[in-house]
């Protein structure tokens, strides 16, 4: 962790990718430890955003790779729910994209996301408000240790 905070900015943005992903891997430390080291705060929420947005969006290609006849083959689940549950996830899941920046949860929305082939533009909008959402709160919670 210490070589990423090295890097700067660069460090921060690949923490914040590797954070994103499905590597167990925490952005908010190096995050703070860059704020509390005089560098500029609303540049690093920036770079942490976009750092975790581009590996949220990875996930979410990942999930592309996946194919829904597994779920009906390797879990037994009928054709006809598969394709309700995918009909409704694809109209309204793509928002829940936002909810990507939630620990544990996250990853898992960001592949499910794409493995029920939800709108691209949709998904990358919500997930990126959402990552901007975290590290602005996280922004002025470290601003209440200072």
């Amino acid at each position: 962790m210490i070589s990423l905070i090295s890097l700067g900015y660069f460090g921060l943005f690949l923490a914040a990718f590797l954070a994103a992903t499905i590597l167990p891997f925490s952005s908010e430390i190096v995050f703070s430890v860059m704020i509390f080291s005089g560098m500029n705060a609303w540049t690093c929420v920036i770079v942490a955003t976009l750092g975790n947005w581009a590996g949220g969006m990875t996930c979410y290609y990942l999930g592309l790779l996946g194919k829904i006849d597994w779920i009906e083959k390797y879990f037994r689940i009928k054709k006809e729910r598969i394709d309700k549950f995918t009909n409704t996830i694809q109209r309204y899941g793509d928002w829940m994209a936002f909810f990507t920046f939630l620990p544990g949860i996250g990853d898992i929305i960001a592949v499910a996301s794409g493995f029920f082939r939800c709108r691209w533009w949709v998904v990358a909008l919500s997930m990126f408000v959402g990552k901007l959402f975290r590290y602005i709160v996280w922004l002025y919670l470290n601003d209440l240790f200072m």
